[in-house]
């Protein structure tokens, strides 16, 4: 179903949307031109967006399009499947030097979302995984040299995810993006400094741990996200995401967690400046 849900009354104080992917189509969709996109976000309480360029057109993308929209800055990174295929091409060393040459950019604040994939990549694919931590370990010393915040892509590669940060060492501000883990994996993030976003997967039916994993997040370390045009809200699920659809996701983490509404949105905010190193628009 391509038709966009109707707007979510709006949230009693701004929160940040801080991974969304503006540019990617879904669904055979058009593209919501961007200043739409931000004016339909802000009318809701959600004034500002990070942008997500995981592949090297989204990358050079969330550049242009953060230069151009004060509202906006970008994280730039390949994505873990991405970084799978490059390798089997022979190209991912040059891939990877170009998104060292964007993430110097000021507009990029993260260096992301990178990290591992394994649903599509499987296990007897070992060059595609050892591609992928070859990638990962690359974009974690990157965002430590840049002092860019880093974002990670985990699915179903939890264990796996933290190996390659503890060899590594987590870099001053970490995000686990769309954190799909159950509580124990949230304190094992949280005891080595991330912040942990929710997406609308947290409003499923189906996702008991992730509620769970969401009440034991001190409130100083939450975040909140679309990963639009994907992971659609609950009553909206499978429908398109956009950045104006947070107001669901954050009433429902405050119901989950029994929070104020405003002080959990004020708390998101100061929250997303401190991972993203600043405030910005």
């Amino acid at each position: 179903m391509s038709e966009r849900p109707p707007a979510p009354e709006p949230l009693p104080h701004p929160v940040v949307d801080d991974h969304c992917h503006l540019d990617v189509v879904r669904d055979g969709a058009p593209v919501v031109p961007v200043a739409e996109a931000l004016a339909a976000a802000a009318a809701v309480g959600v004034p500002r967006i990070v942008q997500i360029g995981c592949d090297l057109d989204g990358a050079r993308w969330a550049v242009e399009t953060a230069r151009e929209h004060a509202a906006i800055v970008a994280g730039v990174a390949l994505h873990p499947t991405d970084a799978t295929r490059l390798a089997a091409d022979g190209r991912l060393d040059d891939a990877l030097a170009e998104i060292e040459t964007l993430a110097a950019d000021p507009v990029v604040r993260a260096v992301g979302e990178t990290g591992l994939d394994h649903y599509w990549v499987e296990a007897d694919d070992e060059a595609g995984r050892a591609a992928q931590v070859t990638s990962f370990a690359w974009h974690v010393d990157l965002a430590r040299r840049l002092d860019k915040t880093l974002v990670i892509h985990d699915r179903d590669a939890h264990d796996a995810v933290l190996d390659v940060i503890d060899a590594e060492g987590a870099p001053s501000r970490w995000v686990m993006h769309s954190f799909s883990g159950d509580a124990a994996f949230a304190r094992a993030c949280l005891d080595r400094g991330a912040h942990l976003s929710f997406s609308g997967t947290v409003t499923f039916k189906n996702a008991a741990p992730l509620r769970e994993a969401l009440a034991v997040v001190p409130q100083d370390r939450l975040l909140v996200e679309t990963d639009a045009p994907y992971l659609t809200p609950h009553p909206h699920r499978g429908r398109l995401n956009a950045s104006y659809l947070v107001p669901l996701t954050v009433r429902a983490m405050a119901q989950t967690r029994g929070d104020d509404l405003g002080e959990l949105c004020a708390a998101i905010e100061a929250n997303t400046f401190d991972a993203f190193g600043g405030s910005w628009g």
